[in-house]
C-alpha cells in the first residue's frame, strides 16, 4: 500500500506541477494578447481622429464649393439683369454700367435662348468650337441638364414682351476645382481603407447598409453580399462605428473589428496547450506502452526463473516420494505428499506458460472451479463456507484451467483474508448467449468505490507484507491471456462481489 500511494503522491504533484505551468504560461500568454490588443486599439483610435480630421477638412471644402456655386449663380443673375436693362434702358449713363457688368462675365459659359429653345446668343466658349454647328446645340444639351434657367422677360414695347432663358455651366476654373474636390473625396475614402492600420474596415454610407468601399477583407468573401453585412454586425458589436461628416447632409460610417492577427493570438494560447496536451498525451502513452513492454518483460523474467528454480528441488522431491515408497513409508504421508507435488507442478507449469500465448479450449467452467473449490477448502479457514451455484454441471467456456485456477485462487485468498477467517463466499455461474459470468461474492468489509479500479494496479495493498501482485495477475491472466474483463461489480459494508466475463 506504501508504495502504491507513494507512486500516486509523485503523480498527484507532477499533475499539480504541470498544470501551475500551463496555468501561468495562458496567463502571461494572455497578458502579451492583452497589451498588443490595447495597443491595436490605440492606433485604430489615432487613426479615426486623423480620418476625422481630414473629413472636416473634405467638408469644409465641400461648403465652399457650395458657396462658389452659389456665387456663380449669383453672378449670372445678376449679369442677366444687367443684360435686361441694357436692352431697355435709354440712360446712356446706365447703359454703361450695364455694358461694364456684363463684360466682366469672362468665366461662366452662358447660352441664352427664345421661347422655343432656339439659341439667341451665347458667351465664354471656345470660339474654335463654336466653328462646328453641333457643338452649341450639344453644350445647350448638357447645360439644361445642370442647373435651372433664369428666365429672361424683356419688354419691348407696351404690347410686346419678349420671353427668353438664360442657361449657364460651372466655371472652367470652378470645374477644375470641383476635380479636384472629387479627387481629394475618392482619395480620402481609399485612405481610409488602406491607411486603416491592418484592421477590417467597411465605409458605408448614411444607412450604414450601403458599403462606398472596404479593406483587409477576405475578396472571395466579400463577392457575397451577405458576408459585408454579417461583418458591419459583427463590427458594431466590436466596436462603435465613426460617423464622417462629409458635408451639412450626408453622413458616412467607418465600421473596424479587431484584425486577424490580433484574433490569431487570442486563441494562440488554445492551440498551442492544445498541441502540447496532445503531444503529451503521445509522450505518456508511449511511455505508458514502454513501461508496460518492461513490466511484462520482468512479469515473464521472474515468473521463468521461478519455474526454473522450482524444476530442480521438485524432480528432487519425486524421486524422494519414490524412495519413500520403498522404505515402506506411511500411504498417507505419501499421498499428501504426491498431492503437495502435483500442486508443485501445477504452480511451475503456471509460472512457465507466463510470457507465452496460452492455448485456449472448450473446457467444463463448473468442473474447473469445483476442483478449485475442493483444493482449497482443506486449505483456508474451516470458518469459511464457499457455495457454487451453476444453471448445468456442464457448462462449456474458452479457458486455460490452469491458469484460470490460478485467478479463482487469488480472488478467493483475497476475500478470505477480507472476511478475517470468518463468513461465506458464493461463486454464482450465468450462462449468456456469447458469454459466461462468474461472480464472486463474500461478506467482508467492502472496498470503497474510489478504490475500485486501484486494486488492480502492481503494488496495491491492504495487507502489511503483502506485494500487491495478485489481483494484478489476475487482471492480466483475464484480460490478456482470456481476452475476458474483471471488475468490482458490487461492494459496500456486506460485502464485495467480483465479476470475471469470458468469451464461450
Amino acid at each position: 500500500m506504501n508504495i502504491y500511494n507513494q507512486k500516486q503522491r509523485w503523480k498527484l504533484f507532477l499533475a499539480a506541477l504541470a498544470s501551475l505551468i500551463v496555468i501561468a504560461s495562458l496567463w502571461y500568454t494572455n497578458i502579451l494578447v492583452k497589451k498588443i490588443a490595447d495597443e491595436e486599439r490605440v492606433k485604430v483610435q489615432l487613426w479615426a481622429e486623423a480620418i476625422q480630421k481630414k473629413a472636416k477638412l473634405v467638408n469644409y471644402t465641400s461648403e465652399l464649393f457650395e458657396k462658389l456655386s452659389s456665387e456663380e449663380r449669383n453672378k449670372i443673375e445678376i449679369w442677366a439683369g444687367a443684360s435686361k436693362r441694357l436692352i431697355t434702358s435709354e440712360n446712356n449713363n446706365d447703359i454703361s454700367f450695364y455694358l461694364e457688368i456684363i463684360s466682366r462675365n469672362t468665366n461662366i459659359p452662358v447660352i441664352v435662348v427664345d421661347d422655343k429653345d432656339n439659341i439667341v446668343n451665347h458667351r465664354n466658349f471656345d470660339e474654335e468650337l463654336i466653328k462646328n454647328p453641333d457643338y452649341l446645340t450639344k453644350e445647350f444639351e448638357e447645360i439644361k441638364k445642370k442647373n435651372p434657367p433664369i428666365d429672361l422677360e424683356i419688354k419691348i414695347s407696351r404690347n410686346y414682351v419678349l420671353k427668353q432663358k438664360l442657361y449657364y455651366k460651372d466655371s472652367k476654373i470652378f470645374s477644375e476645382l470641383k476635380l479636384v474636390l472629387d479627387d481629394l473625396i475618392e482619395s480620402f475614402i481609399s485612405e481610409i481603407v488602406i491607411n486603416s492600420a491592418a484592421v477590417p474596415v467597411i465605409y458605408t454610407d448614411s444607412t450604414q447598409q450601403k458599403v462606398i468601399e472596404y479593406g483587409n477583407l477576405n475578396p472571395e468573401k466579400v463577392k457575397n453580399p451577405d458576408y459585408l453585412l454579417k461583418t458591419i454586425e459583427e463590427m458594431r458589436l466590436q466596436n462603435k462605428p465613426i460617423a464622417v461628416n462629409m458635408d451639412k447632409n450626408t453622413v458616412n460610417y467607418i465600421f473596424y473589428k479587431d484584425s486577424d492577427l490580433l484574433t490569431q493570438l487570442k486563441y494562440y494560447p488554445y492551440f498551442q496547450f492544445f498541441i502540447i496536451g496532445l503531444f503529451l498525451l503521445i509522450a505518456y502513452y508511449l511511455f505508458s506502452t514502454s513501461r508496460k513492454v518492461e513490466q511484462n518483460q520482468v512479469w515473464v523474467g521472474m515468473a521463468k526463473e521461478t519455474a526454473h528454480q522450482l524444476g530442480t528441488p521438485l524432480s528432487s522431491l519425486m524421486a524422494w516420494v519414490e524412495y519413500l515408497k520403498l522404505k515402506n513409508v506411511d500411504e498417507n504421508t505419501i499421498f499428501e505428499l504426491s498431492k503437495d507435488i502435483e500442486r508443485l507442478e501445477t504452480i511451475t507449469e503456471r509460472f512457465s506458460k507466463i510470457g507465452s500465448t496460452p492455448k485456449l479450449e472448450n473446457e467444463n467452467l463448473v468442473e474447473v472451479i469445483q476442483k478449485t473449490i475442493d483444493y482449497l477448502k482443506v486449505r483456508i479457514s474451516k470458518n469459511v463456507v464457499i457455495e457454487l451455484h451453476s444453471p448445468s454441471n456442464s457448462l462449456l467456456a474458452k479457458l486455460n484451467p490452469s491458469l484460470f485456477s490460478w485467478v479463482l485462487e487469488n480472488i478467493i485468498k483475497n476475500a478470505v483474508d477480507a472476511m478475517k477467517g470468518e463468513g461465506q463466499i458464493t461463486i454464482t455461474i450465468t450462462d449468456q448467449s456469447q458469454y459466461v459470468y462468474i461472480d464472486v461474492a463474500d461478506t467482508g468489509t467492502g472496498i470503497p468505490r474510489a478504490k475500485h479500479k486501484t486494486i488492480f494496479e502492481p503494488g496495491y495493498t491492504t495487507k502489511q507484507r503483502g506485494w500487491g501482485l495478485g489481483l494484478s495477475l489476475v487482471k492480466r491472466i483475464v484480460e490478456n491471456y482470456h481476452s475476458g474483463k474483471i471488475f468490482v461489480k458490487q461492494s459496500d459494508a456486506m460485502g464485495t462481489t467480483f465479476r470475471i466475463v469470458l468469451n464461450k
